[in-house]
């Protein structure tokens, strides 16, 4: 049996004001992976996320065909699960919150076809952001699990006047959260944030803005993140590389999925 992990991309949406904050969602209890986790938007890659059409529909689109389609998997989701669409119009500005905001009867129709994301996009004659999209981190779950996903982590400032409408199926709430506040949350027992969110989260504590964020990205190694157990004194620990800049490297396997 094929235990290959399945492409996937996460958007983490980042603000300066009110204060430095990052935009989670709550997924579904009901789901199968990490329900009731608080996440960044994002899902697996489609086949239609890899089509090469979206050369022509695309600024700043990986050379990498799988990194690519990683990048259009993350605006389509985040416009999927949140309303929030990363595309700019003819005059390279961002898409106004109205204009998004009409177009939300087809995220429903996008979801049951991932084809139909490549056909608005033609109709509405914008153009994804890709350009504005950094790549922050890359994490594939170990073998052995019982979904196992390879995913890709893009870091973006959020398009000023657009607004967040969780899609109440995958996403059930949506909240703006300094990343310091879910991490503490985490720790007091009152959000489910499971390893590699928890991680991605501390990576957030570092910067103070959203540009360092960006700075310290472009700083460090990325590379594929697959978490290892090691076992100490009796205790077992879920553990990653020491070289990747992450400020939290350990946590026991205990407390790995933390209510």
């Amino acid at each position: 049996m094929r235990d290959e992990a399945i492409p996937a991309a996460t958007i983490i949406l980042l603000r300066d004001a009110p204060r430095f904050e990052v935009l989670m969602v709550a997924r579904h209890e009901d789901i199968s992976f990490a329900g009731g986790a608080m996440v960044f938007p994002g899902g697996r890659v489609d086949p239609g996320d890899g089509d090469g059409a979206w050369r022509e529909h695309s600024t700043g689109l990986h050379e990498d065909r799988a990194i690519a389609a990683a990048q259009v998997a993350a605006v389509r989701e985040a416009f999927e699960e949140v309303g929030v669409l990363f595309a700019r119009d003819a005059h390279g500005a961002f898409i106004s919150g109205a204009r998004t905001a009409a177009l939300t009867d087809m995220r429903v129709v996008i979801e049951a076809n991932d084809a139909e994301f490549l056909a608005m996009i033609r109709r509405e004659r914008v153009t994804l952001a890709c350009d504005a999209m950094h790549m922050f981190s890359h994490w594939v779950a170990p073998p052995g699990m019982h979904k196992r996903f390879n995913t890709l982590f893009f870091a973006a400032r959020f398009p000023a006047g657009q607004a967040v409408l969780e899609d109440g199926n995958e996403a059930t709430e949506s909240v703006w959260i300094t990343p310091h506040e879910a991490i503490s949350a985490r720790d007091r027992g009152e959000r489910k944030i499971i390893f590699p969110t928890a991680r991605n989260l501390d990576l957030l504590t570092v910067s103070s803005r959203v540009d360092e964020v960006f700075e310290f990205a472009a700083r460090r190694p990325i590379r594929p993140i697959t978490p290892q157990v090691a076992v100490r004194d009796g205790e077992t620990f879920l553990t990653i590389p020491t070289d990747m800049g992450y400020p939290v490297v350990e946590e026991p396997l205990s407390t790995s999925g933390r209510v």
